[in-house]
């Protein structure tokens, strides 16, 4: 994710004695890149909770809803966002109709988006159709159902030269009230490289770093787009990835660093990032890889 501090949190601490602060519940996903297709179960193109992605707190869905047609969930343990990612839509839940007006499509700008607390039945209802994210976190609190505005949402210049991007922290901590989820989307010009400085945050260490489960789900502007993301490890046998992304892919990070995600030139690149863990405060630190110190700008 590309949000947050514009300078180095910490040192790295490449060296993890037994005991540390790494998670030590469910076990490393067994896939950290899902093709697209490859994770869809039931109404959704793709489906990330916690049990199947093999971690404890985030989560992500992808629906698509023809014209006049609706789908209802119940959010169980877990907050989640309602975000267009194309369309338009309705969001009933705890007796209010939250109205969205959506986007064209994630490049045309931010969007206006809906809030559903844990333990409550939503459904989401489009008279044209559309696609939606609905980005979630398992919680504790829970918080009112509400609206959120799309001239609300922070938006930021990232980096410069051909490290630039957009940042719209629509739900990142500090920019709308949720128990444990962060979310953002970030929009890369084609041939740009972004979420870089590789960075992590796989550690509580009060103050410098946050333990953070974060999922990416990726767009790209035009036929045969292609972006490409890394994953390193910041420990003895942590993650590891180099994959080539698709429209519609997602991939998981459960540790390590990660960056940077490099769009094809000519293909604008967007992706969504969705992050939870169990820490005490919502927040998002991060530690920057040693070998690569040279910030945000």
């Amino acid at each position: 994710m590309n949000s947050g501090p514009s300078h180095p949190s910490g040192p790295s601490g490449p060296s993890h004695p037994s005991g540390s602060a790494y998670p030590t519940g469910p076990s490393r996903p067994e896939r950290l890149h899902l093709p697209a297709g490859s994770a869809a179960h039931g109404p959704y193109a793709l489906r990330i909770d916690p049990e199947r992605a093999g971690w404890e707190h985030s989560a992500l869905r992808i629906l698509t809803l023809g014209p006049g047609e609706n789908h209802s969930f119940e959010s169980g343990d877990s907050e989640w966002i309602v975000l267009p990612l194309s369309g338009a839509c309705s969001v009933r839940v705890d007796g209010d109709v939250l109205e969205l007006r959506g986007r064209d499509d994630v490049f045309a700008g931010v969007t206006d988006f809906a809030y559903v607390p844990r333990g409550a039945h939503a459904q989401i209802a489009s008279g044209a159709g559309g696609r939606f994210a609905l980005a979630g976190a398992k919680c504790e609190r829970r918080l009112p159902a509400r609206y959120g505005s799309a001239p609300e949402v922070p938006v930021e210049t990232r980096g410069s030269g051909n490290r630039t991007r957009q940042v719209r922290n629509f739900a990142a901590a500090g920019a709308f009230d949720c128990d444990r989820l962060i979310a953002v989307e970030v929009v890369t010009p084609g041939g740009n490289w972004s979420s870089y400085p590789p960075h992590k945050h796989d550690e509580h260490r009060p103050g410098a770093e946050s333990l953070l489960e974060e999922i990416y789900y990726y767009e790209i502007v035009g036929p045969h787009g292609l972006a490409y993301q890394r994953i390193s490890p910041s420990r003895p046998g942590g993650a590891e990835l180099l994959a080539e992304v698709g429209d519609g892919d997602a991939v998981l990070v459960p540790d390590g660093w990660h960056g940077p995600s490099i769009a094809q030139p000519g293909h604008d690149l967007y992706y969504l990032n969705v992050m939870a863990g169990p820490g005490a405060e919502r927040e998002w630190k991060i530690s920057f890889h040693p070998d690569h110190t040279e910030g945000y700008a």
